[in-house]
């Protein structure tokens, strides 16, 4: 199924953008692309892995209290790997666990993912309309 673009985003930092389904905004599922301009990887040094340092998968959260809890279980099981943190913004609040792989997982809060899909998707994305 195509993706479309939802936004896109550049800072001092580097750039990237979000893709997802426009009928899904109740309910969205995106995928982030984000690439550092050199000498800007918060990164840079830690060694490659398929999924990490900073390729990765991200969920949203809720609220910062969900993103607390999943680094309490990633603490408790062995798998955080950045605990919660508040970032600066569009990051916002996040935590990072790696999987059994060595993928990581960010758990996030206040990125905006959701409310930006409801915001330009939300009258396409209806459930009534579906």
């Amino acid at each position: 199924t195509p993706l479309e673009l939802l936004e896109r985003r550049s800072d001092d930092d580097g750039f990237g953008a979000w893709l997802g389904h426009p009928d899904a905004a109740d309910r969205p599922f995106i995928l982030v692309l984000a690439q550092f301009l050199p000498g800007h990887d918060p990164y840079a040094g830690t060694p490659y892995e398929a999924l990490a340092p900073f390729a990765h998968l991200g969920i949203e959260l809720p609220t910062r209290a969900a993103v607390d809890e999943m680094a309490a279980r990633g603490e408790a099981g062995g798998c955080l790997t950045f605990p919660a943190t508040q970032m600066p913004a569009p990051i916002g609040y996040i935590c990072m666990l790696s999987d059994p792989d060595g993928n990581r997982v960010e758990f996030s809060f206040d990125q905006g993912v959701y409310a930006t899909a409801r915001a330009v998707w939300g009258a396409r994305g209806d459930a009534a309309d579906r």
